[in-house]
Order: structure tokens, then sequence, then C-alpha cells
């Protein structure tokens, strides 16, 4: 897929750059050309990522948003010039089979331990719900892999703006996170949206060229 064209908001980094789909890959190790820094998304099934990845980079429709949780299976790589945002695949589906969850999560695993290129992770946490019991142990697994990681809660126009922040506090303590870790967002909104690029662009150095 050839690269697509810039979006109009010249606030956001990553709006400035252009961003193209590498592909869709099973392999945790995959090798992708040129090797960069990669910054992995993680959240639940339906938790938003696809929407957050679209906000994120003002391209409406480049990651594909369903209203059936589970749809995302695969490593999807999609790069902006100097590093990888990778999509990844959702947990706590409970629909899936018992293989299928057994694979994704094996994956996920693979990849958050092994990978060497990953640079950092977005864990995303829906607003509106306490941390599930998958929500902790995926905690756990990227206490784990030792990889710097920013909990990005979803979905924030959902609630009040006043309900906001001791909802913040509330899922940060929860979690035992640090206010600084902790980004509040809304793809419909676009509240944090602009933030959150500043926080990517600069965890790989701030090279966007």
């Amino acid at each position: 897929m050839p690269f697509v064209q810039p979006g109009p908001d010249p606030s956001n980094p990553l709006h400035t750059q252009p961003i193209e789909f590498v592909g869709s890959f099973p392999d945790p190790q995959v090798r992708v050309e040129p090797v960069l820094p990669e910054i992995a998304f993680i959240g639940r099934s339906n938790v938003g990522k696809s929407s957050l990845l679209n906000a994120l980079v003002g391209r409406p429709g480049l990651a594909r948003v369903s209203g059936s949780p589970g749809k995302t299976t695969l490593l999807n790589f999609y790069r902006v010039p100097g590093f990888y945002l990778v999509d990844l695949p959702g947990y706590g589906f409970a629909r899936a089979g018992k293989a299928a969850r057994a694979g994704y999560r094996k994956l996920v695993t693979d990849y958050l331990r092994q990978r060497q290129s990953l640079a950092g992770v977005v864990w995303l946490l829906d607003i509106r719900h306490p941390p599930s019991a998958d929500d902790k142990e995926m905690q756990q697994l990227l206490i784990e892999s030792g990889r710097p990681v920013l909990a990005v809660l979803t979905k924030a126009d959902k609630l009040t703006r006043s309900g906001l922040p001791p909802r913040a506090r509330d899922l940060a303590e929860s979690l035992g996170l640090h206010q600084d870790q902790v980004q509040l967002t809304s793809s419909h909104s676009k509240l944090g949206i602009t933030e959150l690029a500043t926080s990517i662009v600069a965890a790989v150095g701030g090279e966007t060229s």
C-alpha cells in the first residue's frame, strides 16, 4: 500500500507524517525492513484500539474498526518515518475457541518478551470499567517483559468532565501506576490524542523522519 497523504492537524506530530500499512503477520519474530523502533498497542477486545490508531494518525479507516470483538488476530504493522506502530491482537474475547485463544496468547507473549525492536507499549483500558482478571494478567506480562508502558484510558467521552479525574486516579491506584503513566483519551472527542502522539514520538527518540 502506498503512503497516505498527511492529515490536516499540524499540532499532532503524527498528523504531519505519511503512514504506510506494511502488512499483517503471524510470526512474533517477523523481519520487517527497514528495522526500526516499534510501539505496540495492546488491550482487551473491543477496547477501541483501531479507533484510537486512526485518530492518532489522522487517517479514518486506516485500521479497520469493527463492532465485533476479536477481529485482530495478527500483528498489524504501520510505518511512519522513523518507527512502526504495531496493533496486537486483543485479549479476553470469550467467544474465541480455546485453541485460538492459546494461539493469540502465545503470539502476544512471544512478541512482548522477545521482540528486540520493541521500544514501548501503549496499553489500552476502558475508563468505564475496573481492571478485569485479563487486564491484571496482561499487566503482569507487561511487567515481566520489562518494556516501557503507557496506560491509555479510552472512551473518556463516555464520562462527564468532572468524573474523569477521580476515575483516572482510581484506575491508576488499582493498577499501582503513577499518574504520569496514565493518559486520558477519546477517539470521538480527540481528548488526549495529540498528547499521546507526542509521547510516542518522544519514546522513539523524537525521530519522525
